[in-house]
């Protein structure tokens, strides 16, 4: 059973457009990564989902109905932007008594364990807070409320890596307890794989991929080798992304490796690799960054896929 359904979208301000025949399906209880650099519509699109704005032409379902003005619908969701205001003179106290109105699977214990482990000052206004004590609040609300459609728009900004990690280790335990559908904007790819079961890329106001984590990561492979040999080989293959040094080459790849791939690279001396769900971004242009700098896959295995040039395992 699906949360989101999105058929045709088109979002547009004046001339601008932010969005482009965009069509999705997020099915509940899913933890979905929405992915872009900025500017690609991710903002837009999670307003659209949260009602807060109405498309310029095709539609928006949420729980099978329009969002917009739908307190039924909104009562179910829960949105929480990077930029998140509350009342002046507002201080955790008042964000703690206040909430469970708003939420009505509000869990109190939840929050309050949550304030204690990000250490949220209790009686500091929100407004003379540093940035990571606001993002601490705008998770804790967001996890605490166990809303059946939770929407996290950058939810990390200002925190170290250790209230970082508070948070994805609180939000995945919260989730196996308490399933529902999440959808969380980010840049920080490596750090927030783990939690991932399904990835949205968007670039340009269009989705160019729309996948879980695993066929993400297995829809490109990584080339490497002299520059004449990766020539060689990447003839009438995609590239994705290509980067050069030197006498040196490596390439990304669209598609799938097979032993037919695996014979190929062997006769024409290249290495090839596995790529991590970072570079498969990058190399898709929408992270903001070129593709050459994405970081080498951090997870915990061999990157090497039965390279001829290195003798590794497949």
């Amino acid at each position: 059973m699906s949360t989101i359904e999105i058929t045709g979208l088109h979002r547009s301000y004046g001339s601008t457009t932010a969005l482009e025949d965009v069509d999705l399906v997020i099915d509940e209880g899913t933890i979905c990564g929405l992915l872009g650099r900025n500017g690609a519509g991710k903002t837009t699109l999670m307003s659209l989902i949260a009602g807060q704005e109405r498309p310029s032409s095709g539609s928006v379902r949420v729980f099978g109905a329009d969002p917009v003005d739908n307190a039924a619908t909104l009562a179910r969701t829960s949105f929480i932007r990077d930029d998140q205001r509350y009342p002046d003179g507002f201080s955790l106290r008042h964000v703690l008594a206040v909430a469970p109105s708003f939420h009505r699977r509000w869990s109190a214990p939840l929050a309050r364990s949550l304030a204690d482990a990000f250490g949220i000052p209790e009686k500091t206004q929100i407004k003379k807070m540093s940035r990571g004590q606001k993002s601490a609040i705008a998770i804790t609300i967001g996890l605490a409320s166990r809303s059946e459609l939770t929407v996290f728009d950058e939810p990390y900004l200002g925190l170290d890596a250790t209230a970082r990690q508070v948070f994805y280790d609180r939000l995945i335990a919260d989730y196996s307890e308490h399933p529902r559908t999440i959808v969380v904007s980010t840049h920080l790819i490596d750090e927030m794989e783990p939690l991932l079961e399904r990835v949205v890329v968007l670039d340009h106001g269009r989705v160019r991929l729309d996948t879980d984590v695993d066929e993400a990561r297995a829809s490109a492979y990584s080339v490497a080798g002299t520059t004449a040999a990766v020539d060689g080989f990447t003839l009438g293959r995609r590239v994705l992304s290509s980067h050069g040094i030197g006498g040196l080459k490596t390439v990304t790849l669209d598609g799938r490796v097979d032993a037919g791939v695996r014979a190929e690279a062997a006769k024409a001396g290249v290495e090839l690799s596995r790529v991590s769900l970072q570079q498969v971004v990058a190399a898709l242009g929408a992270d903001g960054a070129p593709a050459s700098a994405s970081p080498p896959s951090e997870r915990g295995e061999s990157d090497s896929l039965s390279t001829p040039t290195s003798g590794a395992r497949s």
